[in-house]
């Protein structure tokens, strides 16, 4: 994502690069003398090298202080702007200043004032520079008063693909033009976009109290960081709401939400006895499910403040929902804010819900907004504990199975970013862009990081030493050095060892594990190979455990493994049976280890843990082996549903009355199973091994009986491999389910098996809130494919669905929309220059009808696919 010039031609760009990235923080520099220049002239014939300081991305340099932040502001729906006056108190950090230079992106600046006296302000290139009415010493208080319009349309948006826009206040349907969608606003702004509806220093070490006055419609609600205080009705109709937080946060947590919603008002009690109010912002017609949805919470901060030891510090928890967000999810203060993925109704949780991610920013209000990282080089002191929130709520409430499972995805998450974005370090200095930072290294592979410290510190030391972070650095901005030293303080050990490799360099360990089992010594040689490369990552440090079951019973050893070659001859008591290598479950590493397959079968029933009995099932299948046969039989009544899927998926593998067997047990896990993905597994799996009348019984059982969405369009989907007409005309009667997951089961059948009679379906579909998140890019990818088949005048019409999409799309059918347009274009063209040339066939084109008829395809083909090119980013349509 994120060769070679000549030098000047590389340290030219450097140049550009380091001076736009450090343009900021050196016109902020107020007060110094100037620098005297002197010129050298050097006389050389020879070329020089132009070398380069490296790049380093640097904390905000901290000139002031902001103390309070006071915003009354109000909506000018129809040109999407909000007029506001801000009212700052700062003052000098530590040298005495007679200026305040604040981030102020696409406003319309109307006055500047300090006790009602006009001051002296210059506004360029994003930046409000105020020249104040004499200079102020660290031990005084200043108050400036800014009139001021926001106007956020008018800023030229970038983002990322984790936050698609940066253009910090959002009016969503602001003229009630989209029927289908409530109009409402909310804001977002990390990274540095809250400086688009607020004058500010908008860095993430910088931390203000606030309070905001919002006057809007009397109908509708509004919500912000802190307590709410109170409303005012005004005389014009309107009312002015009131939200204060007295304790301090970084500016990009700042928000505001306004709009017709239902509030569900729930409530978490904490260990004084006060209840704390948590209220579900939803839009009306979900308010019966809020609770459904978000119910959790309350229990989710109790376990929280409990493992911290450090009770949940901020006035309120309230959670809202939006439309067209432009992220998955944001920890703004006291008031999260969710895309409306989050939206499901009881059957569509069934299927999965989004605690996980409910997990995640609340435990941003102790990492990220009660300790926030200094800079974006550090997010992952946000991220890596968010993201880690995850396994500890599954382990909790869900067990030690699902927990791992959970952070088996978040491994592959890693592995796949950084396969293809690049690898970086964790703490990255040198980074291009701010927004590079939201990758899989921050979140996934911190959290996995996380996961090994805890476990060889111990679950003690570990929870103690993140107590002893929180409790330190309440209420300012941190740097990684200080959670290492919240450990050694805990610990008692020096561990910059794991810190530099896992924090200050890049990569994860690639172990190859071998074995030899010497019956003279009764000893087994474990080897272990480090294969990454070391050019570019590091000779890893990797204190691991391997268990070693024998006749005895299980004996653990604790190996390190600090060499590029590592070999280990551990003792064996009687009969080896079998060994397990990373008995913690702990590693973030690629694993690549042989062993016979009978200690693979023999691992699937002797370990307690998700990732060896899982790895035993993709392990421990040979060909014709009756034991690993039974292991797949075995394995479909497997205490965790993965490992049942899975033992579905491998069924096919089996032989004889093997196979007779296991389709009678999927046939009952089909309608058994208490879980949904197995049961869709099962379904799947009988619709690709089974046929007539038995098929028919199993899939009319699930879409008659069955609850889970999931299931009914596996159900849906294996029908239409038996009989796609009836598979199509069952999908209509269904068309007015109201569940996303349900309509993206109907995309896709009619993705593969429906005709020009479907493409109103979709049109409808995905230019109306019926399908949001996940949902509605599957609905995109089927629409894609039923398009690939149709005429020329089909995709005319189509693309309006694609430009509606590409304005007012959800988050992930954006970042994929051009994916989808880059499809549709191969075919297109391909199907273009067959055109053509059948025209310049000489024996066709005597037929006057064909002609006709072709160059009429023709001319709308090259139509459609101007159109659909017009979509893409210029950079890929030059391509």
């Amino acid at each position: 994502m994120k060769k070679n010039l000549l030098y000047l031609i590389v340290g030219t760009a450097m140049l550009f690069a380091c001076g736009s990235s450090q343009s900021k923080e050196s016109e902020k520099t107020a007060n110094t003398e100037p620098v005297e220049e002197t010129n050298i002239e050097i006389e050389s014939t020879e070329e020089i090298e132009m070398v380069q300081q490296p790049i380093y991305r640097k904390a905000e340099t901290i000139y002031t202080d902001l103390i309070h932040t006071q915003l009354k502001v109000r909506f000018d729906w129809e040109n999407s702007q909000m007029p506001g006056i801000a009212t700052i108190t700062a003052k000098p950090h530590f040298y005495p200043s007679d200026s305040l230079i604040l981030d102020a992106k696409a406003m319309e600046i109307k006055s500047v004032k300090m006790n009602g006296a006009n001051l002296v302000y210059t506004y360029t290139n994003d930046l409000l520079k105020i020249k104040l009415d004499k200079t102020y010493t660290r031990s005084d208080k200043y108050t400036v008063v800014i009139d001021y319009v926001a106007k956020p349309e008018d800023r030229k948006a970038g983002g990322s693909a984790a936050i698609n826009s940066d253009k910090g206040l959002f009016f969503i349907n602001p003229k009630g033009e989209e029927k289908d969608k409530m109009t409402h606003l909310w804001t977002q702004g990390e990274t540095e976009a809250s400086s688009v509806w607020f004058p500010t220093i908008d860095a993430p070490n910088v931390k203000t109290t606030q309070e905001i006055f919002m006057t809007v419609k009397k109908e509708y609600q509004t919500l912000s960081n802190g307590k709410f205080m109170g409303s005012k009705t005004n005389a014009d109709g309107t009312k002015t709401d009131h939200w204060k937080q007295d304790l301090p946060h970084a500016p990009y947590l700042f928000m505001m939400a306004v709009g017709d919603f239902a509030v569900i008002e729930d409530s978490y009690t904490r260990k004084d006895g006060t209840k704390m109010p948590v209220n579900y912002f939803v839009e009306k017609e979900w308010a019966k499910y809020a609770k459904d949805i978000f119910g959790e919470t309350p229990n989710m901060i109790k376990f929280f403040s409990d493992l911290l030891k450090v009770e949940y510090p901020w006035d309120k928890y309230h959670q809202i929902v939006v439309r067209d967000y432009v992220s998955g999810a944001m920890e703004n203060t006291g008031a999260v804010i969710f895309g409306e993925y989050a939206y499901k109704t009881k059957r569509e949780l069934l299927d999965g819900t989004d605690q996980s991610t409910i997990a995640h920013e609340l435990f941003h209000h102790w990492f990220g907004d009660l300790v926030t990282a200094e800079s974006w080089s550090n997010l992952t002191l946000n991220e890596s504990f968010a993201n880690y929130s995850q396994y500890l709520w599954d382990e909790h409430r869900y067990g030690l199975d699902e927990a791992d499972y959970q952070a088996e995805q978040e491994a592959n998450g890693y592995f796949q970013s950084a396969q293809g974005q690049g690898y970086h370090e964790l703490v990255w200095w040198d980074y291009k862009d701010k927004e590079q930072m939201f990758d899989g290294h921050s979140y996934n592979k911190g959290g996995r990081i996380l996961h090994m410290l805890r476990n060889y510190l111990g679950d003690e030391a570990f929870f103690e030493g993140i107590s002893q972070y929180l409790k330190k650095n309440s209420f300012k901005a941190a740097e990684f050095h200080q959670l290492r030293l919240a450990f050694e303080e805990v610990s008692g050990e020096d561990l910059n060892w794991f810190f530099n490799q896992w924090y200050l360099a890049k990569g994860h360990p690639i172990l190859e594990v071998n074995q030899t089992f010497d019956a003279t010594t009764n000893t087994l040689k474990v080897t272990i190979d480090q294969a990454q490369d070391l050019e570019q990552f590091p000779l890893f440090q990797l204190p691991i455990d391997i268990a070693i079951h024998d006749t005895k019973g299980v004996i653990t050893h604790r190996v390190w493994v600090n060499q590029l070659k590592n070999s280990f001859d551990l003792p064996v008591n009687g009969v080896l049976k079998g060994m397990i290598f990373d008995n913690q479950q702990m590693l973030l590493a690629k694993v690549r280890e042989t062993k016979p397959t009978e200690q693979w079968i023999y691992q699937y029933y002797n370990s307690d843990r998700f990732a060896p009995r899982q790895a035993a099932l993709l392990n421990g299948l040979k060909p014709g082996n009756a034991n690993s046969e039974q292991l797949i039989l075995d394995a479909l009544n497997d205490s965790f549903w993965k490992i049942r899927a899975t033992a579905i998926e491998k069924s096919g593998t089996l032989t004889g009355e093997n196979k007779v067997k296991a389709l009678q047990i999927i046939k009952n896990l089909s309608v058994q199973d208490d879980k949904s993905q197995v049961r869709s597994a099962a379904v799947n799996y009988v619709a690709a091994n089974e046929s007539g009348l038995e098929l028919t019984k199993v899939i009319e059982s699930a879409m008659e009986k069955d609850q889970s969405y999931m299931v009914i369009s596996a159900a849906l989907k294996g029908y239409a491999k038996v009989d796609p007409i009836k598979a199509i005309e069952a999908a209509k009667k269904l068309e007015n389910e109201n569940s996303s997951k349900m309509i993206a089961g109907i995309a896709n059948v009619y993705g593969l098996y429906g005709t020009v009679d479907q493409a109103n379906f979709f049109r409808k579909t995905l230019m109306s809130n019926k399908v949001s998140g996940f949902e509605q890019l599957g609905t995109l990818n089927s629409f894609t494919l039923l398009n690939s088949r149709l005429g020329a005048s089909q995709l005319l019409e189509s693309v309006k669905v694609y430009n509606y999409l590409a304005e007012n799309g959800g988050f992930y059918t954006k970042m994929f929309m051009a994916r989808n347009v880059q499809y549709l274009l191969g075919g297109m063209e391909e199907k273009q220059e067959t055109l053509s040339d059948e025209l310049a066939d000489k024996e066709k084109s005597k037929d006057a009808d064909f002609v006709k008829k072709t160059s009429e395809e023709l001319t709308n083909l090259t139509t459609a696919i101007e159109e659909f090119r017009k979509l893409l980013p210029k950079e890929e349509d030059e391509e």
